[in-house]
């Protein structure tokens, strides 16, 4: 019996250590504290309940992150009446209206952003890359990381939010040309508009 305590015990204890990340992963998608908070500690009663389930698979951190994809798109269902969509129309329109010609062609095209898979393995681009995805308006940002992210569909995320899909391709779009420049400017180069 000993044996299993001292196992238990670890595991709790690895849990513990993937709290923090766990916590940053629901605030980009929730953007509330307190959904965020309870969606993880869902997760994390969910592991401790049936850690059998866990059978190594995977790493405990890619577990989690499968459990906790579940748990933000349940709190997204029990909160949708209390979101407030912000649809950020009017920056949109400029923002579009700066990045291509008439014939639909970009103004600058993109910088070279030289290997992605090789830049995926950096700590750092993916912290860039969260910060850029904060920084999208609530309504763009939480329709991005439901279909990038959580990997809803298009049809789930319409159901969901009660958008039309032409409305939710053009969030999509726009949050898209956000992050790019995001990613240009904090990570890839210089701005736009600048030559090296």
């Amino acid at each position: 019996m000993p044996f299993q305590y001292t196992a238990a015990m670890s595991f709790e204890h690895q849990l513990a250590e993937h709290r923090p990340y766990l916590i940053k992963f629901a605030r980009l998608q929730l953007r509330n504290e307190t959904w965020a908070e309870d969606a993880v500690s869902e997760t994390l009663l969910a592991a401790l309940s049936r850690p059998q389930a866990f059978q190594q698979q995977s790493q405990l951190k890619t577990w989690l992150v499968g459990i906790l994809k579940h748990k933000v798109v349940d709190q997204m269902r029990q909160r949708a009446r209390e979101v407030m969509l912000d649809t950020g129309d009017d920056e949109g329109d400029e923002l579009e209206a700066l990045s291509f010609t008439a014939n639909g062609h970009f103004v600058q095209p993109p910088l070279d952003w030289g290997n992605p898979e090789q830049q995926l393995q950096s700590r750092q681009f993916i912290e860039v890359l969260e910060t850029c995805t904060e920084r999208l308006p609530a309504a763009m940002g939480r329709v991005f990381l439901m279909r990038e992210w959580l990997e809803l569909s298009c049809e789930e995320i319409c159901q969901e939010l009660k958008l039309s899909p032409n409305h939710l391709y053009v969030q999509l779009h726009r949050a898209r040309l956000r992050l790019r420049e995001c990613l240009e400017i904090h990570w890839f180069g210089l701005p736009r508009g600048v030559t090296p």
